[in-house]
Formats: C-alpha cells, structure tokens, sequence
C-alpha cells in the first residue's frame, strides 16, 4: 500500500504538488502570490466571478496586493482562477481562506466555512490535504469540519490530512507578509501536522504546536491581546482629553522603555476583519465550559464606543460654534479601517457615518483607496468619494478624519477647513491652526 503521507511530502518538496486556495480575498490572494513564487502551481477558487475575471485579465481589485505577480504566474501556466469547485481533485494540498464573521447577535456565523467544507468533501480524494487558515474557535477544525470530511469513509492521518494554520496577514504592511511570517501549524494527527509543516515550510517557517485547538487559540490569543490593549489606550485616551493631557505624548514617552511595555495608539474604534470579530470567537466558545471572559467583554464595550465618543466630541464642537448637528455639512476622511489600504471590514467610519446621517448631517466622505462605499452585511449607503479640495473642505461645516492616509496632505486640510475633528492624531505638529483642530 502506497504511504500517502511519504508520497504527498515528497510532492511537496520537490514543487510538483498543486495547491488550491479557496477564498481570493485579502488573505487568499497573497497566499497564493508566495506560493506561486515559491514554485508550485496554484488553483484559486472563489464564488465570485468578477474576481476570477480580473485576475485571468491581469486586473487589481485590491489596491495594495501587486497584480504583477499573478500576471507572470498565468503567463508561465503556474496559475489558474476558477468558480469552478469540481477542480478541487485535481490539486493536493487545498486552503481554506473564508470569511468567519459574526451575527447580529454577537455569534460565530460559520455558515461560509461550512458550505465550504461540505464541497471539499463532495470532492475529496485520498492523498490530499486540508488546511484551514480562516479565523475561528478553539475545537472548529475537529468538531466541524472533520466529521464533514469523513463522511467519505477515509480516515484523517491515513488517507487524507487535516490541519489549521491561522491567518497572519497585515494588509498593507510593507514589512512583513506571508514569507517572512512564522505560521502556526497544529494537525488532527502527527502526520497531518507533518504534511502540513512541509508545506508551509516552503514559504516561511513553520511553527508547530500540538494539535488544531492550540493553533486555534493561537490566533485568538493574539487579536484579543491587540483588542485589550486598544481598549486601554481608547478609555485612557478619554481620560486624557478630559485632564487636558496628550496621549499620545504620554504613550510615545513611554514607549522608550525598552522592556516590559508595548505601544497601542487609539483611534475612532476598531476595524478589520480580524480584531473586533475574534475575541467574541473565544468568548463564544468559552460558554461551554461555564466561564465569562470579562476581559473579552470590557474590551469590546470600549471599543465598540469609540465611535459614539467621536460624534460626542463633533457635536460639542458644532455647539461651540453656535450650530447643530442637525443640517449640518461634514466631511468624512477616510472609511478604511487602516492607512494605505482599500480594507474597510469593520471600518469604524461606517458606524459613524450611520450616526451622523441619524442626526440629520449633510455627509459626504473622501477616501483616495475607497472610491465608492459598497453595501456590506450592516450598512448600504450608496456613497461615491467627494474630490478633496480646498473648495470641499471650506464648504464642510466639519471634516472628520477617521483615517490618515499618506496621500492626505493634512497642513493643506486644516488650511481649509472650518473645523478638523481628528481621531488619528495627524494634525500633530500644525501651527497656526487657532481653535479650529478638536482631538477625538
């Protein structure tokens, strides 16, 4: 009998083993480009087909991923895009990067990641192996995805070879990204990890714990640690404002310390697909075992009340100047969620564009990366980028920043402008600004 764990690292290693990649998002899209440069041929799935076309047309739609790489890729017949799953037999290691978000009510939504794994087990042959990247719960991997797959009368370490390896992209960040990242490993067995190991191994280093669960946690671990923190410099942010003392001074003084302290900047609330969703994943789970996370909890109530600071603020600076939010002009800068991308998961600026239009503001919003605000699971607004010039922002009763882009010349903005409300402390360092420049 053929050793299907010998056969697949071998494959592996000498680059003839194709690797699928389902989801063609900010997580999957770049994975594939590293696999690609690391010599193996890549299938991309996804349900979307404007995306499939743009990427077999050598087109972006995501602004800071570099579509040069895919393009050399289809040119030398090492990449291929497809909405069609039945090809899933015919690559060897397939990853999984769905989006895991929440419900209304605060709960995981895995319904993408199940559909998922019921067509990989429509399609599963034996030899391959499974990964999922996609951020979720302690217990995900075996508890629901792996009786899926064994529906198929193959046993997992034997016949096929499960595994979980979170997720650690940073959109935009130009220093670090998938090659030169560690990936957490951990398998459903010893074999499962050690094909999975190989694998990632051949684009950083893998790092192996000792089951799925534990990579499971690790990533949790690592956004709720980022999500309490924030909530830390948020309250004391608040705190500060009301002291008449900078905090950002305050955190840039003490991130001199060179042990024991690392420094979070505050901002309008959290954003991104990852931080304000994954600590929830674990609070969730964490009822099972009879247990409240009050860390998870208190984290998330400060957060999730940054934006209604940011309007609070907006509104006593309208007051003092005799005006009401009501009919009011305001300007948004900025709906991503993080300078110098096209990201807007979980971008607070949506809330507080929700919470501006409910007071009756006239609100209109410029971002460089962002052309057009388009309808997510909570809001639809229809928006289209307002041109940012010094005509816009002199008519704007307030300009907001919610983000602080490179591109945004902001001793130009506050030039301009009325009134600057800024969440990002980018107005530091503006003389001549009078009272005009209200931090938030």
């Amino acid at each position: 009998m053929v050793d299907r764990k010998i056969k697949l690292i071998g494959m592996i290693e000498d680059r003839t083993a194709k690797v699928g990649i389902i989801g063609l998002g900010y997580v999957g899209l770049p994975l594939a480009i590293h696999f690609g440069k690391s010599g193996f041929n890549v299938f991309g799935f996804d349900l979307d087909s404007v995306k499939i076309e743009k990427l077999l047309k050598g087109e972006s739609y995501i602004k800071h991923v570099p579509i040069e790489p895919v393009t050399r890729m289809i040119r030398a017949g090492h990449f291929d895009a497809t909405s069609n799953f039945d090809r899933l037999r015919e690559v060897d290691c397939i990853l999984i990067c769905v989006p895991t978000p929440l419900t209304d009510k605060m709960e995981p939504d895995l319904t993408y990641l199940l559909e998922t794994t019921e067509t990989i087990a429509t399609h599963l042959r034996a030899g391959q192996l499974v990964v999922l990247e996609s951020t979720t719960y302690p217990g995900t991997t075996e508890e629901m995805m792996l009786p899926r797959l064994k529906d198929r009368g193959f046993e997992v370490g034997r016949d096929f070879f499960l595994a979980y390896s979170p997720e650690r992209e940073d959109p935009g960040n130009k220093t670090f990204s998938a090659s030169n990242t560690p990936k957490v490993v951990g398998g459903m067995t010893a074999n499962c990890l050690e094909v999975a190991q190989t694998l990632y191994n051949c684009i950083t280093r893998a790092v192996p714990v000792s089951s799925a669960k534990a990579a499971e946690l690790v990533k949790i671990l690592e956004n709720t640690f980022r999500s309490v923190n924030i909530a830390l410099v948020n309250e004391l942010k608040v705190l500060a404002h009301k002291m008449g003392i900078d905090i950002f001074e305050v955190i840039n003084a003490a991130a001199t310390k060179p042990f024991g302290y690392t420094p979070f900047y505050p901002g309008p609330g959290l954003g991104g697909h990852c931080i304000p969703i994954d600590p929830f994943y674990l609070s969730w789970k964490a009822r099972e075992y009879d247990f409240s996370t009050r860390f998870i909890h208190l984290a998330g109530e400060i957060n999730v009340s940054m934006p209604y600071y940011v309007i609070e603020k907006t509104v006593e600076a309208l007051n003092g100047e005799s005006k009401s939010m009501k009919g009011s002009r305001i300007l948004v800068l900025g709906i991503a969620y993080k300078k110098d991308v096209d990201d807007d998961r979980e971008s607070p600026g949506y809330a507080i564009i929700k919470m501006l239009l409910e007071k009756g503001a006239q609100v209109s919003y410029n971002d460089p990366w962002i052309p057009q605000l388009r309808p997510t699971r909570k809001y639809d607004f229809r928006m289209q980028s307002t041109p940012l010039t010094p005509e816009t922002l002199a008519d704007a009763d307030v300009v907001i920043i919610i983000t602080d882009h490179s591109a945004y010349d902001f001793a130009d903005i506050v030039k301009h402008a009325r009134l600057v409300i800024d969440t990002r402390n980018a107005t530091k360092g503006i003389t001549g600004a009078g009272n005009k420049i209200v931090m938030a």
